[in-house]
């Protein structure tokens, strides 16, 4: 289905989309338009740019590429695009997730991707990168952008006055719950 979309997140598996879902409640929040995808780099090669060519053509501003094993996807992504391309490396089983990581994070010269952290650390940071790149040219996104940070420093100082008031252990016990 063609939509109008501001950003792409393409997964390497449906095993993803936990991980992945952090991502989309960003964008869901900020009101960003968005599609996804579950497509294999090396099982699905033409699936691949298809989704990359779509994304294009529906207004695509950049994508998100999660993968995790020796994480091609958002390399091949980035193959097929000049838009900025946010790879999402997955823990494994054998690795821990540092194999995804260290193959994002060694593209070849002249075709960069941006490396995020591993799992959902990663996920809410690329979203949150997404929504930096798109704010460059949409005013509101901006303002929301700067909105959300004022937020999470006021959530920072009200958790260090509860912490002073209360003691340690008090707060420890109340975070329990």
């Amino acid at each position: 289905m063609d939509k109008q979309i501001d950003v792409a997140v393409i997964m390497g598996s449906d095993s993803d989309l936990p991980v992945v879902a952090e991502t989309l409640k960003i964008f869901d929040k900020f009101g960003i338009k968005y599609s996804v995808n579950i497509a294999s780099a090396h099982r699905t090669a033409e699936f691949v740019k298809q989704c990359v060519n779509n994304a294009v053509t529906n207004g695509a501003k950049a994508f998100i590429a999660v993968a995790g094993m020796s994480a091609a996807l958002p390399g091949v992504v980035a193959s097929e695009t000049i838009l900025p391309v946010i790879g999402v490396p997955m823990e494994g089983k054998a690795l821990s997730g540092m194999d995804a990581l260290f193959s994002i994070a060694q593209m070849p010269p002249s075709i960069p991707v941006a490396c995020m952290s591993i799992g959902k650390a990663g996920a809410k940071n690329a979203a949150i990168f997404a929504l930096e790149i798109i704010a460059v040219s949409n005013k509101a996104v901006s303002e929301k952008l700067l909105q959300y940070r004022k937020e999470m420093k006021e959530q920072i100082l009200s958790k260090d006055e509860k912490l002073n008031k209360i003691g340690y252990q008090k707060y420890l016990e109340e975070t329990k719950k």
